[in-house]
């Protein structure tokens, strides 16, 4: 199996994410748990409670990491389409697969975005920490992690379905 245009398009797109994720957790250091649990929490006093925790150094960490993750989403959406388009020129794809590997990547993008907003606004603006916010965003997130690693499963059951078979040709 030779790698093709849209391997290499993949590829390259699949490092510059790698890049940009190892790039984020640097700029979060001992902060990125506390990313994850904000973008977790279910209530408005956990959310508070885990800024609360943070010191100034970490809300600092927490404040640059917005920067390259207005960036990032876009890296990783295009990083899975990229995947889509090299797995469905090795194997066909059902219309439906195919459907949900051009929409999934961008919906989880999109709702990476507003949860930046969200978590920007809310880290300078404490009052506006409510259940309803929180729970919203929660959702938002959890629906972005989904539909990301859905896809990246995906295409790695199809990818190793696709190489396991050239391995026994």
């Amino acid at each position: 199996m030779t790698i093709g245009a849209l391997d290499r398009r993949m590829l390259g797109w699949s490092a510059l994410f790698v890049v940009s994720q190892a790039n984020i957790a640097r700029l979060l250091g001992p902060a990125a748990s506390k990313v994850l649990a904000v973008q977790t929490t279910w209530s408005a006093e956990r959310y508070r409670q885990i800024l609360a925790s943070m010191d100034e150094t970490e809300i600092a960490r927490f404040r640059s990491h917005y920067l390259p993750d207005f960036v990032h989403p876009a890296i990783y959406a295009v990083a899975l389409r990229a995947g889509a388009r090299s797995l469905a020129d090795k194997t066909p794809l059902s219309p439906a697969a195919t459907t949900a590997l051009a929409v999934a990547p961008v919906a989880s993008a999109a709702g990476d975005y507003i949860e930046n907003i969200v978590g920007l606004i809310l880290v300078d603006n404490r009052e506006q920490i409510t259940d309803t916010v929180v729970r919203a965003t929660t959702v938002v997130s959890t629906v972005k992690w989904v539909l990301a690693i859905g896809t990246l499963t995906y295409l790695s059951q199809g990818f190793l379905r696709v190489w396991g078979k050239a391995l026994l040709r």
